[in-house]
């Protein structure tokens, strides 16, 4: 009666097996709103196709075995959005460990700039940066001309970012 489109054999049908259907099918998922979804999707899907069917056993039996792949197919769906959201936590670890890296090699490498700057410009350069030091108290403790201590830095400061940004386009 349901492949001739009786629509009171489907209601019939739905009416019979739908509590049963939605009871396996919230019970594996475990999500009411999903389980509904599942079991309308199983009555949706019987009713567009109910020309093409071929039912060889009992009409349970084939509703019993639908609710069980759609259920298997919700459940991996979920189990692999887990696993990619695992493995997105884990690429952002991998991310900060990374940007950690980048900044020691970064900073290794300032320390390496700085140390060939000339002497009195690399002594300014320290205090300043290093020390905390004010110009005007770099230049009494080094007995020089608050000028030449802003001259020191100036020099430094250019020959630093000059090789800081050839380190960072050898990165890219």
């Amino acid at each position: 009666m349901l492949k001739t489109g009786d629509e009171l054999a489907f209601t019939e049908i739905y009416n019979r097996y739908w509590k049963k259907l939605f009871t396996v099918a919230a019970n594996k998922i475990g999500d009411l709103e999903e389980a509904r979804e599942i079991v309308q999707n199983i009555f949706i899907s019987l009713w567009n196709r109910r020309t093409q069917l071929e039912i060889r056993g009992a009409l349970s039996s084939y509703l019993a075995v639908s609710v069980k792949y759609r259920v298997i197919n919700v459940l991996d769906k979920k189990n692999n959005h887990q696993i990619y959201l695992d493995n997105l936590r884990i690429s952002d670890i991998d991310d900060s460990t990374q940007q950690w890296l980048a900044f020691m090699e970064l900073k290794d490498r300032l320390a390496e700039l700085v140390a060939e700057l000339p002497e009195k410009c690399r002594l300014v350069f320290v205090l300043s940066r290093d020390g905390g030091h004010s110009q005007k108290q770099i230049a009494e403790k080094l007995g020089i001309s608050e000028k030449t201590v802003e001259g020191h830095l100036t020099k430094a400061i250019k020959s630093l970012k000059t090789g800081l940004n050839t380190f960072l386009l050898t990165l890219l």
